[in-house]
Order: structure tokens, then C-alpha cells, then sequence
């Protein structure tokens, strides 16, 4: 009889165990699930993070020249490589239309193209131009951000990027603006914005731009406009 209730309890204890093990492999089995759904909906959320940055001009193409004889293509490169640099610390994946100085193709016109080809073909939540301004009277300064005219997308964009930028710069009374006639806002299939971050035509804000350290303040408010409007 005692055998017998002894092997009764074991077997019962067996049972136990075995529900027991069951429960914690259906427990992992679950937690597993869970983290290779949060991965995949992480690489989806990412996969819609990106955003290219088009340094304007480049090569024998200077842009424009500011007063104190710096070129635009040199300020517009180094911003957007700062911007770059920013935004992927916040798993934001960043094409930049060109890395170096260069020009992307051999006239202007096909520069343009293949600017535009590139935002079209990648794709982005949202495509950055980055340039620099100038003007006949010294006086005019400011950024300023201008999106295409039918475009409700870039219109919020640009309206996002301008309030950055002013926090930079409280004295700027520019606005987003509206334009039908800049190529790369009227061929861009995609949300795009031409950050003007400054006026080369203005000495003090030449000088300014030419400044690494101006440089990154212009870079991170330009982020942290795009963080927003994409977020």
C-alpha cells in the first residue's frame, strides 16, 4: 500500500514538473514571438526613416559667393554632412545626394535632374536641399525654408524647419514661403524643402556661416525639424 502511494505521489509530481515545463517553453515561445514582432515593426518604422539631404551645387559649380569670399557649395556641404551625422544618431537613414566636391553631372541642367532623380527613386518621407542665399542689398539676412506651391506635405515641412530655425535665430522675421518655379520643388515626386540657411550677400551672416560652429547650431535646427515632421 505504501508502495503504491508512493508511486502515485511521484508520478503526480511528475505531472507537475511536466506542466511546469510546459508552461515556461510556452511562456518563452511568447516572449520570443513578441520581440521578433517588435523587430520586424522597428525595421518597418525604419524602413520609412529616410530622408535625403542634397548639399546644393558642388565642383565647378560654386553656387553662390559670399562677400567675405566664401563659396556656398563648400557651407552647404559641411551642413549637410553635419545633419547627416545627427540624424542618423536618432536611426534616421540619411542619402545625401553627394559626399565630396563634386558636381553629379556635366551642366547644370542634368545636375538637377539627377538631383531630382535620386529623391524620386529613393523614395523618402522627406528630401532636404540645402543652399545658401544672397541678395543686391547687404542688409537682408535670415534663413528661410521654401516648399513647392501645391504641396501640402512640404508646406508642413517647411512651416516646421522655419519655427526651428527662428529658435536659432529669434530675429528672423521671414516665413515658410511658397514657389511653383524652383526645379527641384516642382520635379521632386516626394516631399521636399530648400533650406536657405543664410545670406552670403550680408557680412556678418557670411561670416557666420563660414563658422563651423554656426554650422552645427544650422544643422542641428534643421534636424530637429525633420525629427519633427517625420516623427
Amino acid at each position: 500500500m505504501k508502495k503504491k502511494i508512493g508511486l502515485i505521489a511521484v508520478m503526480a509530481a511528475l505531472l507537475v514538473l511536466v506542466y511546469f515545463c510546459q508552461l515556461a517553453g510556452d511562456m518563452l515561445w511568447d516572449s520570443a514571438a513578441r520581440e521578433r514582432e517588435t523587430a520586424a515593426a522597428g525595421s518597418a518604422k525604419e524602413g520609412t526613416r529616410l530622408v535625403v539631404v542634397d548639399p546644393g551645387h558642388g565642383g565647378i559649380d560654386a553656387g553662390k559667393v559670399g562677400i567675405n569670399g566664401v563659396e556656398e557649395k563648400e557651407i552647404n556641404l559641411k551642413i549637410s554632412l553635419k545633419i547627416k551625422e545627427i540624424l542618423n544618431k536618432e536611426k534616421v537613414d540619411v542619402i545625401l545626394t553627394r559626399e565630396s566636391d563634386e558636381r553629379l553631372a556635366d551642366t547644370q541642367v542634368s545636375d538637377l535632374k539627377e538631383r531630382v532623380s535620386i529623391m524620386n527613386n529613393q523614395k523618402p518621407v522627406l528630401a532636404v536641399s540645402i543652399h545658401q542665399n544672397s541678395y543686391h542689398e547687404e542688409s537682408v539676412s535670415g534663413s528661410q525654408v521654401f516648399y513647392y506651391t501645391d504641396s501640402t506635405e512640404g508646406k508642413q515641412a517647411a512651416e516646421i524647419l522655419q519655427r526651428c530655425l527662428k529658435e536659432l535665430d529669434p530675429e528672423n522675421a521671414k516665413n515658410a514661403a511658397a514657389n511653383n518655379t524652383y526645379y527641384i520643388l516642382k520635379k521632386t515626386e516626394v516631399p521636399v524643402v530648400i533650406v536657405e540657411c543664410g545670406f552670403l550677400s550680408n557680412y556678418s551672416e557670411a561670416e557666420k556661416l563660414a563658422e563651423e560652429a554656426y554650422q552645427q547650431s544650422l544643422a542641428e535646427a534643421v534636424s530637429k525639424g525633420i525629427l519633427q515632421y517625420i516623427q
